[in-house]
């Protein structure tokens, strides 16, 4: 399994990590996910440890804390040897203070969190959203204090937009407190958008990306067929998709280059989505899924291999998105604001 250092740390993280989200099913949402339960969640992370994959995922509203349970009773007995993240923001109850990024809700949440995982420690603390209502300046004080109680080692964020993320980074080094190493962000061949600023900013700032649906909700997966009906149990169908409304033409062309690219590797269409996103500048680590055992292995052959420069730039020029502006206008002149190194 490779590693690499995560942001502007000292952390070396696997490059595959396993989302918990299957964990638990409670909820129409996460019921479409994966319902997996205590004995099979414990047999997905015993084949994920022997495969090096050490890093697991999860968050409190993940089936409203119960994959957080499930996953600290499966890495009992051996919790110093694993990474664990999870994350808060996102509303756990009714309670006008039971969700944002508030000091009053962040420390509940943290120590519900370490109750639930069975533990006195959180390797990664990510915030899920950004916060609005909350002054950056307070959430970050708070996270701060949480890390220099020794609570959470390192913090990160999730779906922020580039101003969220750069506001917070100035307000951390202008009181000298704690930073985010590491963005979560929704990133695939599908999806693109990542690379128009957030992508830009991680390298400017030494931001490791942590990529949750490389697969674009199982769209990339390799069930989705040209001329073919829709798969009757996909996640998007049952509502647990993610993103805008679906062009299926544009995806229709994807897979063919993906099929095309599966074919010269011998690998799976999923496996070279997953490798393609493996290759790109910043990502430190993918958050790969699996409902069942068979998923989970085909998902680990990801690694190991490197597509090369010809098939990442077919794969490239099949998923190309037409950017908005101002990135649009910007691109009118790449050697003011230099695009990406992807080759």
């Amino acid at each position: 399994m490779e590693y690499r250092q995560l942001g502007n740390s000292g952390l070396q993280v696997p490059v595959l990590s396993f989302g918990t989200a299957t964990f638990g099913g409670v909820g129409d949402f996460f019921k479409a996910w994966g319902t997996t339960q205590q004995e099979e969640a414990n047999r997905l992370v015993k084949l994920c440890m022997e495969a090096g994959v050490n890093f697991f995922d999860t968050a409190n509203v993940y089936s409203r804390g119960v994959a957080e349970e499930i996953l600290g009773h499966a890495v009992k007995g051996f919790r110093d040897k694993t990474i664990i993240s999870t994350k808060a923001t996102f509303k756990m109850s009714e309670a006008p203070n039971d969700s944002g990024s508030s000091r009053f809700h962040l420390i509940r949440q943290v120590e519900d969190s370490l109750r639930r995982l069975q533990t006195d420690y959180i390797d990664i603390y990510h915030m899920h959203g950004f916060d609005g209502n909350t002054p950056v300046d307070e959430t970050l004080r708070t996270l701060d204090t949480l890390v220099q109680s020794g609570k959470i080692r390192y913090i990160a964020c999730s779906n922020f937009s580039g101003w969220h993320l750069m506001k917070s980074l100035s307000v951390s080094e202008r009181y000298g407190w704690t930073k985010y190493i590491a963005h979560q962000a929704y990133y695939s061949l599908l999806d693109r958008e990542f690379e128009w600023e957030l992508m830009p900013l991680g390298i400017d700032q030494k931001i490791g990306t942590i990529v949750w649906s490389p697969l674009a909700s199982g769209r990339l997966g390799g069930k989705y067929r040209r001329n073919q009906p829709l798969p009757a149990a996909n996640r998007v169908q049952q509502g647990g998709g993610h993103g805008p409304a679906l062009n299926e033409e544009f995806l229709y062309n994807i897979i063919d280059a993906l099929d095309a690219v599966a074919e010269e590797t011998g690998k799976t269409v999923a496996q070279v989505a997953l490798n393609w996103v493996l290759q790109r500048p910043t990502v430190a680590n993918i958050i790969i899924g699996a409902r069942n055992e068979e998923q989970l292995r085909q998902n680990l052959d990801a690694v190991g291999w490197n597509l090369t420069t010809e098939q990442i730039k077919q794969l490239d020029a099949a998923s190309e998105r037409e950017p908005i502006y101002p990135y649009w206008h910007q691109r009118q002149n790449t050697q003011l604001v230099p695009l990406p190194k992807f080759y």
